[in-house]
C-alpha cells in the first residue's frame, strides 16, 4: 500500500480501489455515497488486504 493510494483513498475512495476488481469498486462506491467515512474505511481495508 503506497502513500499515494492512502491519500487517494482519503480523498475519493472508489478511485483508490478501481484496480482491485468490480466488486471492491462497487462496494466502496456504495459506501462512499452512504457517507464519506464508511467509504474511506472500506477502501483502506481493501487496500490493506494482502491477498489481492
Amino acid at each position: 500500500m503506497s502513500v499515494w493510494r492512502v491519500i487517494l483513498a482519503i480523498i475519493f475512495p472508489p478511485l483508490a480501489v478501481v484496480d482491485k476488481g468490480c466488486g471492491s469498486f462497487l462496494i466502496t462506491f456504495i459506501l462512499f455515497f452512504c457517507g464519506w467515512v464508511p467509504g474511506v474505511i472500506a477502501a483502506l481495508v481493501i487496500l490493506n488486504n494482502p491477498e489481492r
